[in-house]
C-alpha cells in the first residue's frame, strides 16, 4: 500500500518530495518528517507513514520522535549563545567554571575542547550502569574526577554520550539553570521551535517509539578499542527511549524530542546569522565561532575521517554536505541529521522513527539531502 506524504512542498523542491516518497515506498521507512527553511521561509514540510508500527498510529503533523544526537546541536547553541553574551570564554579552561573539574590533570581542558569532541573524555573511566546514567549530575562528577583519555586537543574521539553531561553541567553551573531549560526559554519558546531535550506525560501521546537499529550504540566498534571502551560503559540499547524513565530527564547529548519542522526551526538562528524574523539570538560573530577548526582528521570514536568545529562538524571532503563553504552540521543516531548552510540561508532537517545502523546520518538522509542539493542549484 502506498504510503501518503502529507504537509506542503516549494515546486522549487519537489525532487525532495520524490525521495521522500521513494524512501515509503521502498519500505525503507516507518514514519518520517523533512524540513527545508530559506531565507527564513518553510519551503518544505513533509510528514507521512505510521508513528507506532504496533497500533498503526499514523504519522501527524505535530509527531515527534527521540532524535538522539541531533540534540547536540541545541546544546551547542546553548554554550555559543552563554560565550556570545560574555558569560562563557569558548578558549578558558572548564575549570574556571566548575572547579572540580581540574582534577588528574584536567586544567587545561578548555571548553571549545568538549564543544570538539577533543577533550579526551568519551567515556568514563570507572565502570557503569544505566542507573549511573540517569544520575546526571553524578555522572558529570565522575567525568570530572578522572583523567583525560589522551592529551586535551590533540586527538579527537566523538564524545556520543559524555558531552552530554559535561556541557549540562557546564551550563548548570553558570546560569543556575538545567541545559534543558535554558533552551527551551532561550530559543524553543521565543521561536516556537517544537524540540524538547526531555519531555513531560503531557507530551507522550505525541511521540513516535522508535524502532531500534539491530544493534546497540557500540556494537559495531571494534572489540577492545578506544570506541569499544567509550561506547559500551554501560550498553546502551536504543529502546531506552521509548521508556518514561528516559524521556523525564534531561540528557543533553541524546535525549531531544522533535520533528524535522521543530529542529529546522530551531537551528535556523545558525543558519540565518543569529537573526531570526528580526530578533537576534546570536551575534553573527558568534556564529562564526562555529567555523573556528579544531579537529580534522581520524575521529578515535568512530574511526573515520571527520572535520570539527566547535559545536559542529564542518563541510569539507571528509563530509561534503554542501557545495557552500560556511555549512555546518551533525546527525543523531540511526539517522536524523540537521545541515545549516549560511551562505544560502538554509537549515535541512530530517527525522525517523525507524532507526538505521550508523551512528549518525544513513542513505535515507543522503538521498534527500542530494534531492535539495540540486533543487537549490537547478
Amino acid at each position: 500500500m502506498t504510503t501518503t506524504v502529507h504537509g506542503h512542498c516549494d515546486d522549487r523542491f519537489s525532487a525532495v518530495r520524490d525521495a521522500f516518497q521513494a524512501n515509503f515506498d521502498n519500505g525503507l521507512e516507518d514514519g518520517a518528517s523533512v524540513a527545508i527553511l530559506v531565507d527564513g521561509s518553510l519551503v518544505v514540510d513533509l510528514w507521512g507513514g505510521v508513528a507506532d508500527p504496533s497500533t498503526g498510529a499514523p504519522w501527524q503533523e505535530d509527531t515527534i520522535c527521540c532524535l538522539f544526537s541531533a540534540t547536540k546541536t541545541m546544546s551547542s547553541l546553548c554554550v555559543l549563545t552563554l560565550a556570545d553574551r560574555g558569560a562563557i570564554d569558548l578558549d578558558a579552561p572548564v575549570a574556571d567554571y566548575w572547579p572540580e573539574f581540574a582534577a588528574n590533570g584536567k586544567e587545561q581542558v578548555l571548553v571549545r575542547h568538549v564543544l570538539a569532541h577533543t577533550a579526551g573524555l568519551p567515556g568514563w573511566s570507572d565502570p557503569m550502569t544505566l542507573d549511573d546514567l540517569y544520575d546526571t549530575r553524578g555522572a558529570a562528577a565522575a567525568l570530572a574526577a578522572q583523567a583525560p583519555w589522551w592529551e586535551p586537543g590533540t586527538a579527537a574521539g566523538y564524545h556520543a554520550v559524555t558531552q552530554g553531561y559535561l556541557l549540562g553541567e557546564l551550563v548548570l553551573r553558570v546560569t543556575g539553570e538545567s541545559l534543558g531549560t535554558f533552551f527551551r526559554t532561550t530559543f524553543a519558546e521565543p521561536l516556537g521551535a517544537e524540540y524538547h531535550i526531555g519531555t513531560g506525560p503531557e507530551l507522550d501521546s505525541r511521540i513516535a517509539p522508535v524502532t531500534p537499529p539491530t544493534h546497540v550504540l557500540g556494537g559495531r566498534s571494534t572489540p577492545g578499542s578506544i570506541g569499544d571502551r567509550a561506547l559500551n560503559n554501560p550498553v546502551v540499547d536504543a529502546a531506552l527511549a521509548n521508556t518514561e524513565r528516559y524521556r523525564r530527564i534531561e540528557l543533553p547529548a541524546s535525549n531531544g524530542f522533535g520533528n524535522a519542522r521543530g529542529l529546522a526551526r530551531a537551528q535556523s538562528v545558525i543558519s540565518h546569522g543569529g537573526t531570526v524574523d528580526g530578533t537576534t539570538f546570536l551575534s553573527e560573530a558568534g556564529v562564526d565561532q562555529i567555523f573556528r577548526e579544531q579537529w580534522v582528521g581520524p575521529d578515535l570514536i568512530q574511526e573515520m575521517d571527520t572535520r570539527l568545529g566547535i559545536g559542529f562538524g564542518l563541510n569539507g571532503p571528509e563530509v561534503p554536505i554542501s557545495a557552500n563553504p560556511r555549512a555546518c552540521f551533525w546527525g543523531g543516531w540511526g539517522g536524523s541529521v540537521v545541515i545549516d548552510d549560511l551562505d544560502a540561508r538554509t537549515t535541512f532537517a530530517y527525522a525517523m522513527n525507524r532507526m538505521g545502523d550508523g551512528l549518525d546520518t544513513d542513505f535515507r538522509a543522503i538521498g534527500l539531502v542530494l534531492a535539495w542539493q540540486a533543487s537549490a542549484m537547478a
